[in-house]
């Protein structure tokens, strides 16, 4: 017989944490709140009776959030056989909110007591068998991240879960309220008396089960760092020195200012590029040696040229990816989006919208999922209309391939921090644009929980990086090969047959809208369809000028000293101000088909979906264009 499990508890206290320890799987794990903004499910390692789900993180089961309604439909609604319900060891009083709420449910449940490892750094002591005797379910202290105290914690939830024992009722309430709490029945006035009961019962059960080793902690580390990190004039120029040594360690040609010596990201796309090119050639060798026919093997070319393109860039997106986990994994990401609050608020949004806008860092899709979570329809709006600014990963090949091409070795690092800073900077004036003429209303409040600062695990950052990457390559495997395979045709040839590039039918595609980018600087065909073919998928430019601008004379590649990934050839197009355009249009203008369909999910209309994609043409062709001018002007 199966058994469903629901994992449920406050935000960022662990639960996709344990999540992935319980069934394997690798499911993004942030040290900020907000992370799951969905229900994932998985089965456990060790016994495939049990089916476990990680609901979203929730302060409490009043259905006012979407996390919330979510949390409480599924345990209301679906009746799980048990609910884990994970504690943060280091905020009990906090935490034991939602406890009792889920006790009051009926739910048959077990509590995890988690973070145990830092109650008794702390020198504070958690008595379980009190707490489990005055709540009546059982209580495992468990750490989460390193695995401990799991097993007993499952089997203590399988014993729960085929006897179907429930929580008695608290000695809170009389019966009336009871009935009225289990029938979700609560008056306004009696939801303030039932919130004050069980902040009164919390407090008796704090103080019965927990010995701490002070009454009041003094200042800890993570009060210290704050006192920097968030200050309010070293905050926003602190963030800005660790983006810019973020990428120094991924694109710097001279890391820790020693002439020559490559960061580890340049180090490793080196090799990289030169396995593939070693690949390519061997692979084109034998296709030639067998015999095969010129347009085979001018296809094959193609395609290892724009497959090629990307996967060299492959290292880039694995360094700059292990940096950014660290940087969630750490708790140092939350406090980014407290400081940019104060921002934000002139603006008319609140320093919570920047946390889905920090995930775009990674990707589009899943920071767009995660606007959910923000309480204001207004605030969710706006936020997945400016998200797709943020510089997803799928845009990194594209100024790596413009850095190592057109600018010199000192300028590439600047190069992409500047193009990073451009995305929130618009973001930024977009949602004042946005406030101001399609809303008109006031900021929502701004409450958020500041996690402690952590140490992340090898293990998280690994698969966190390894995800995004995985992504990144079954793209190019799968989406981008096709890609290629179709601009090899449309690019070789027209309706007589085979033909040149230039007679080509992607040509007359590009020579009929290159008139449309002629004002931005970037009026070549091949350059506007590298536009196009990257709203199937941003990576699509690289592979696409891989194959446009490629067969280029070794000579020429290496008379551009800027690095591997240099595609000589776009100097015949592209200046460095026409580049500096085409990547902020390619940043700022309409995200990938995937990012549309995410727009239109949450959005829940064509409508806004269709407003969402015109606000950032507009926005793209206009900073495009100002950069263009200006660019020309002073350069």
């Amino acid at each position: 017989m199966s058994y469903k499990i629901a994992l449920a508890g406050n935000p960022n206290c662990g639960k996709t944490t344990l999540f992935n320890e319980l069934t394997g799987s690798k499911q993004h794990v942030g040290n900020w709140p907000g992370v799951t903004v969905d229900k994932k499910e998985g089965v456990y390692r060790k016994n495939k009776e049990l089916s476990i789900l990680d609901l979203p993180g929730t302060y409490s089961l009043s259905p006012y959030s979407a996390e919330e309604r979510i949390a409480r439909d599924y345990m209301v609604e679906e009746k799980p056989d048990v609910v884990i319900d994970i504690v943060d060891g280091t905020s009990m009083e906090r935490n034991l909110y939602l406890t009792l709420q889920i006790a009051e449910l009926g739910t048959p449940m077990v509590i995890a007591i988690n973070m145990m490892d830092e109650v008794e750094s702390r020198g504070d002591r958690i008595d379980c068998e009190k707490l489990a005797g005055l709540l009546g379910v059982p209580v495992v202290p468990i750490v989460a991240r390193n695995n401990k105290g799991t097993d007993v914690l499952m089997e203590e939830a399988y014993k729960v879960a085929r006897s179907g024992q429930t929580p008695g009722e608290l000695d809170i309430y009389d019966a009336d309220l009871y009935a009225a709490i289990r029938g979700n029945r609560l008056t306004e006035e009696q939801e303030e008396m039932v919130a004050d009961l069980r902040y009164t019962y919390i407090a008796e059960l704090v103080k019965q089960s927990v010995k701490r080793k002070q009454t009041a902690h003094g200042e800890t580390n993570s009060d210290k760092l704050d006192k920097i990190l968030t200050n309010r004039v070293l905050g926003l120029p602190v963030f800005a020195a660790i983006m810019y040594l973020m990428f120094a360690c991924t694109f710097s040609e001279n890391f820790l200012l020693v002439p020559g010596l490559p960061s580890p990201g340049v180090w490793l796309a080196g090799i990289v590029e030169n396995l593939w090119g070693a690949l390519a050639e061997n692979v084109t060798g034998l296709v030639e040696g067998a015999g095969a026919s010129g347009w085979i093997v001018e296809l094959i070319t193609s395609c290892l040229d724009g497959i090629g393109a990307v996967f060299g860039f492959l290292p880039l997106v694995l360094v700059l990816f292990l940096l950014l986990s660290f940087l969630e994994d750490s708790g140092y990401m939350a406090r980014v989006a407290f400081v940019m609050d104060r921002i934000f608020r002139h603006f008319g949004l609140s320093g919570r919208s920047f946390i889905p806008m920090l995930m775009g860092f990674g990707c589009s899709v899943p920071a767009l999922m995660a606007s959910r979570t923000l309480e204001s329809d207004k605030d969710r709006k706006i936020t997945m209309m400016i998200t797709p600014f943020m510089s997803c990963g799928a845009k990194l090949p594209i100024y790596a391939m413009f850095a190592a091409t057109l600018f010199g070795e000192s300028n590439q690092t600047l190069l992409v921090f500047s193009i990073y800073m451009l995305g929130i900077v618009v973001a930024v004036i977009g949602a004042l644009v946005l406030n101001k003429f399609a809303f008109r209303e006031g900021a929502s409040n701004f409450i958020m929980e500041l996690p402690q600062y952590r140490i992340p695990t090898l293990k998280s950052v690994l698969i966190h990086a390894w995800e995004k990457v995985r992504g990144f390559a079954i793209k190019a495997g799968t989406v981008i090969f096709a890609s290629t395979v179709l601009i090899w045709f449309l690019s070789s040839f027209n309706f007589t047959g085979m033909c040149q590039m230039e007679d080509s039918f992607l040509a007359s595609i590009g020579n009929a809208i290159r008139w449309i980018f002629v004002p931005l600087g970037f009026g070549d065909w091949r350059a506007s369809v590298g536009v196009v073919t990257g709203w199937i998928a941003k990576e699509n430019i690289v592979s696409t000028f891989g194959q446009l601008f490629g067969g280029v004379s070794q000579e020429a590649i290496e008379s551009v000293s800027a690095g591997e990934q240099a595609l000589p050839a776009i100097t015949q197009v592209f200046t460095k101000v026409s580049a500096w355009s085409y990547m902020a249009f390619n940043l700022l203008c309409m995200p990938c088909f995937a990012a549309v369909g995410a727009i239109r999910r949450e959005m829940g209309s064509w409508k806004w979906t269709l407003r969402a994609v015109g606000f950032q043409m507009v926005t793209a062709y206009l900073v495009a264009l100002l950069i263009n001018i200006l660019g020309n002007l002073i350069f």
